[in-house]
């Protein structure tokens, strides 16, 4: 059912010192400022987000792969990543994680896994791992092509774009029945994967393994699934709004018929870039994320 990634939604704090950093540290580039339409928060059910400011980014390579920050509410949790379920972190192709991390250094973009080889391989991918200014949690990885097995491509600027993003819940067999299922994507094998980051977060040993899986889209993109130890909980939302931090991922499909994805509100055409009148609509996983789908046909 689903084809790409599209847009990574965050709620922060504040939407300036969030945009300046992204600009100056990773140069993404501001695409469009404005306030969540009604109809975009009618699409989501979500009422209290209509009027919303928010500023929608993208990479100096032009893809068309957005991250969008929206004004969270005034006192609003922020979600600590790995410690909550739902969406938890965006992975970002990166030509040198090395250079990068020591560009970082000093910025408000705070490394908290250094670079290292995923696998022992002469062409493994390398990832580092790092919070940004608004505690959001972001991969920097570098692909090199061919490398990744999965059609997953390469960094073509230092920082270029979405291509996977990671949920985290209490089951994976939940998460492989509803990408699988539900949304229809073909999934891989059960792996048991050391992520040394998440286990320090729960104050586990850091050779611990976790049971994670891939829901691959049909190229480009990925969707990593992750059993969250029991110490991670529910992330608390407020009626009438996405959850707190990473809230939304949105995805492309040729259609939005013939799923058995339960939305939150019937699909309807939103005329906001970067919808353009395509019809959207939300359906919620195991893990509590928030999943909307942009319906694109084949040209």
């Amino acid at each position: 059912m689903l084809k790409t990634i599209a847009i990574v939604t965050l709620l922060v704090r504040q939407l300036v010192p969030v945009e300046d950093a992204y600009r100056e540290h990773l140069d993404y580039r501001t695409v469009q400022r404005g306030e969540i339409s009604t109809e975009l928060a009618q699409a989501w059910a979500s009422p209290r987000m209509a009027g919303r400011d928010y500023v929608l980014m993208g990479p100096a390579s032009g893809a068309e792969v957005y991250l969008r920050f929206v004004k969270a509410a005034s006192g609003r949790e922020s979600a600590r990543p790995f410690m909550t379920h739902g969406w938890n972190a965006t992975e970002i192709l990166v030509e040198d994680p090395d250079r990068l991390a020591r560009q970082l250094d000093g910025s408000p973009f705070r490394v908290i896994g250094p670079p290292a080889d995923l696998l022992a391989t002469k062409d493994s991918p390398r990832a580092m791992q790092v919070l940004g200014p608004a505690g959001e949690l972001l991969y920097f990885t570098r692909i090199i092509p061919g490398g990744s097995g999965f059609d997953l491509g390469a960094a073509s600027v230092p920082v270029d774009r979405v291509f996977i993003t990671v949920v985290g819940g209490p089951s994976l067999a939940e998460l492989r029945r509803f990408y699988g299922q539900v949304l229809g994507l073909p999934l891989g094998d059960d792996l048991r994967w050391r992520i040394d980051v998440l286990a320090r977060a729960h104050r586990l040993p850091v050779e611990t393994t976790f049971p994670l899986a891939v829901a691959i889209l049909p190229r480009d993109f990925l969707v990593e699934m992750d059993e969250y130890p029991a110490s991670a909980r529910p992330r608390r939302q407020r009626r009438g709004e996405p959850p707190p931090g990473m809230a939304i991922v949105s995805f492309t499909s040729e259609s939005l018929d013939g799923t058995a994805a339960r939305w939150r509100s019937s699909p309807r055409a939103v005329a906001d870039f970067p919808y353009r009148g395509r019809r959207v609509a939300v359906t919620v996983g195991p893990a509590g994320e928030w999943v909307e789908v942009i319906e694109t046909p084949a040209d």
